[in-house]
């Protein structure tokens, strides 16, 4: 009977002991979480700028690319997806008349579905439509300001790379559809050629030429924010995890981000571009 007893006293001890290396080894191997992302060059180095962030705070993280990264975060196959303020309240609230950056985030926020929440947006990271004109257009209308465009809404003539989403007006001027371009060089040839009056890009192109002029929205805005924001599933990230997405908002800028997508389009990788600008701009400072 001793025996007996003593034999089941060590098999105690081993399975316990093999309990616990199984415990150590799921805490040490802690999945990696994904980050969605669609093919396109940005939205793939802004995935990779959060995979950074996370990586930062020593979380395992990864990319994963789809055509719709929504949807992925809503089914559960993505932790995280970058994304812009105003492109996600167009998706769930078609028609909404939001404007400003935090009119535009706060309308966002109501309109998410349930289970999925918002981070901190990028106050001073955006990529939205821009129209640019010639210096010789900007000193006739007295300067760089959009505001001063609906004086001058007659005759316009717009032009836009094929596919562009070009806002349908800026403030009251009510704007023609855009004549269709293949290619951005094409386009601003056109503006300094005289045969448009203004041409839309974003923000953030880092393909912006510098003899042309962007017209800067001011206040009130004129023209959508599309403000970088990390979308999360709840209850899906610790408290650290949101903080290193939260603390991607302070510290990228539409320069940055633009600098960024230029060092890509030459031909560097985005993760390591993503982990060079983190390095430069280190989180929690």
């Amino acid at each position: 009977m001793r025996i007996v007893r003593l034999a089941a006293s060590l098999l105690a001890v081993l399975l316990a002991v093999a309990g616990c290396a199984t415990d150590t080894g799921n805490h040490t191997a802690r999945p990696e979480l994904v980050v969605g992302s669609r093919a396109d060059q940005e939205s793939t180095l802004l995935a990779r700028i959060y995979v950074a962030a996370l990586r930062s705070y020593g979380f395992g993280a990864q990319v994963e690319t789809t055509a719709d990264p929504m949807a992925q975060l809503d089914s559960g196959a993505a932790t995280v997806v970058p994304a812009f303020t105003g492109q996600v309240l167009q998706r769930f609230q078609p028609g909404a008349t939001a404007l400003s950056d935090a009119q535009v985030y706060r309308a966002m926020i109501a309109a998410l579905p349930e289970g999925i929440l918002a981070g901190d947006y990028t106050t001073a990271a955006e990529d939205k439509p821009a129209l640019l004109v010639t210096g010789k257009t900007a000193r006739a209308w007295g300067g760089n300001e959009l505001s001063g465009l609906p004086k001058h809404c007659t005759g316009l003539v717009i032009g836009a790379v094929a596919e562009f989403s070009s806002p349908p007006a800026v403030g009251s001027c009510r704007l023609l559809p855009s004549r269709e371009f293949i290619n951005e060089p094409t386009l601003f040839a056109a503006v300094r050629a005289g045969q448009l009056t203004a041409a839309w890009t974003t923000t953030a192109d880092p393909g912006i030429p510098a003899d042309l002029v962007a017209l800067v929205d001011g206040k009130p805005a004129l023209i959508r924010a599309e403000n970088v924001v990390p979308l999360y599933r709840r209850n899906a990230l610790s408290d650290r995890q949101l903080l290193a997405i939260n603390e991607v908002a302070g510290v990228l800028d539409t320069a940055a981000l633009a600098d960024m997508r230029r060092q890509v389009a030459k031909g560097a990788g985005p993760q390591a571009v993503a982990d060079r600008w983190l390095a430069e701009h280190p989180l929690g400072r």
